[in-house]
């Protein structure tokens, strides 16, 4: 049965490439109610991750043929694959944390760990991707298209990092409601959320590429509570 009341049976894809820990995580997750597919290489499970309809991918970092980074990139390049993805690895420098979530990851667990934990981060990523269910969104001028992935400002194309692009869709998903800084950091970084200034500097590229060379601004800083994507009259 499921781990716990409302949980809901996920389908995961695992590439691991170390058959032992993937044989255990495989099949706690089976006792737990949820289905695991498994890949042991990187061409392999980027071949799967890109046909199979997952609800969360577990990536290794370090694997044979292509790295788990690369599988990620390659993943949200594909935009209409918005798919949770959880890096479990034995990387635990802070650099090689940002490194992962850069590459559109959305959490980042360090082995050794406990598989209650991965359990627990897994079915929350889980939880996030089935609440997600607006595919389009319009303020002003500017449109966002979750299911193709097409950003337009003034019918303008435009192009964005995959960290500002989910970035943008947090904002989109709130709008016209103010979004704190800690949830768009557990957004972009999961629990590891790099120096103070990384969230400053995303921000900054996406306003760069949203509000640049378009009126009126769209996105706003409310100081001292967060961020928002609205029209804002400037006159009341």
């Amino acid at each position: 049965m499921a781990s716990d009341i409302g949980a809901q049976l996920m389908r995961i894809l695992l590439v691991e490439d170390n058959r032992d820990i993937a044989a255990s995580i495989a099949d706690y997750l089976e006792i737990k109610g949820h289905s695991c597919d498994y890949a042991s290489d990187g061409p392999g499970g980027l071949h799967m991750a890109m046909s199979g309809n997952y609800d969360v991918l577990v990536l290794d970092v370090m694997l044979p043929g292509m790295d788990g980074l690369s599988i990620c990139e390659r993943v949200r390049s594909h935009s209409s694959n918005d798919v949770p993805v959880i890096f479990l690895t034995a990387r635990d420098r802070i650099e090689d944390k940002i490194a992962g979530f850069k590459t559109g990851a959305d959490d980042y667990l360090v082995k050794p760990f406990e598989l209650a934990e991965l359990l627990i981060r897994l079915e929350a990523l889980g939880r996030r991707g089935r609440m997600t269910t607006e595919t389009r969104y319009e303020v002003a001028d500017l449109s966002v298209d979750r299911a193709t992935g097409m950003i337009k400002r003034s019918d303008q194309l435009i192009e964005l990092s995959p960290t500002c692009r989910k970035l943008l869709l947090k904002l989109c998903e709130e709008s016209p409601n103010i979004v704190d800084r800690e949830t768009l950091e557990y957004t972009l970084w999961g629990d590891s959320p790099p120096d103070s200034d990384s969230l400053r500097s995303n921000l900054y590229t996406l306003r760069q590429a949203i509000d640049r060379d378009f009126t009126p601004a769209l996105i706003h800083t409310i100081r001292g509570v967060g961020y928002r994507l609205a029209v804002i009259d400037e006159n009341t």
